[in-house]
């Protein structure tokens, strides 16, 4: 049986943040490179989210593949989740509408909170599937209980990104600050969310080595 030393584990918690996160990060470079300084200046605000959302739909794609070369796997919540992101995308392209790239991280959080609440119902942890995870000691309960905090956050960032959706886009020159909010308000408040898990994934068993596993690579959108 091959050990998984520290250094690797680290690597690997590094590299699922790098493909989770790095889209967005291309995603706001991009819209502020070619964002007009008039926001009033209306085609120059529409061809710099075509280019911005392009862009996010490669990386995204970019991400998909690096994943698979690097960690050696896809989980389904990244297949969904690019999915997605290059079906919303190439709609927002088409139409020349922004609604459509931002409504789509409500789109996903409502599937995903659907999804993992109907599981917890039946009983059953779809989260584990989802992650395509399996951290160490973590008893079926404690799946089921994480799923469910889970499937509750996935619909509270639902409803917070309409209501960031509704104050931040290009119709009052917001849009670049909706996609900073999703990586200095959503990234964070998903790992603080994850952190808040741990002591009840304590309870019902999860290792303490396997803490950083939890931590390295939760949920997204």
């Amino acid at each position: 049986m091959t050990n998984v030393t520290p250094t690797k584990k680290a690597k690997a918690g590094w590299l699922n943040i790098l493909v989770d996160y790095g889209p967005v990060v291309v995603f706001f470079l991009v819209y502020r490179t070619y964002s007009p300084s008039d926001h009033n200046n209306a085609v120059g605000e529409i061809a710099a989210v075509v280019k911005s959302v392009a862009a996010f739909m490669v990386a995204a794609v970019a991400a998909l593949i690096a994943s698979r070369l690097l960690l050696g796997k896809i989980s389904p919540l990244l297949w969904l989740s690019t999915a997605l992101i290059v079906g919303f995308g190439g709609v927002t392209i088409l139409l020349r509408d922004p609604f459509w790239i931002q409504v789509k991280p409500t789109a996903i959080y409502l599937m995903f909170g659907a999804v993992l609440l109907f599981g917890w119902w039946r009983g059953q942890a779809y989260l584990k599937v989802l992650l395509e995870a399996a951290f160490e000691g973590l008893s079926d309960l404690g799946w089921l209980k994480l799923s469910r905090n889970w499937g509750l956050f996935f619909l509270f960032l639902a409803v917070l990104n309409e209501v960031l959706r509704h104050f931040y886009n290009t119709a009052n020159g917001g849009f670049g600050t909706w996609i900073a909010l999703k990586l200095w308000v959503f990234m964070p408040l998903s790992f603080l969310f994850t952190f808040t898990q741990l002591p009840m994934l304590l309870r019902h068993g999860l290792m303490a080595e396997a803490e950083a596993d939890v931590v390295a690579d939760p949920p997204h959108e």
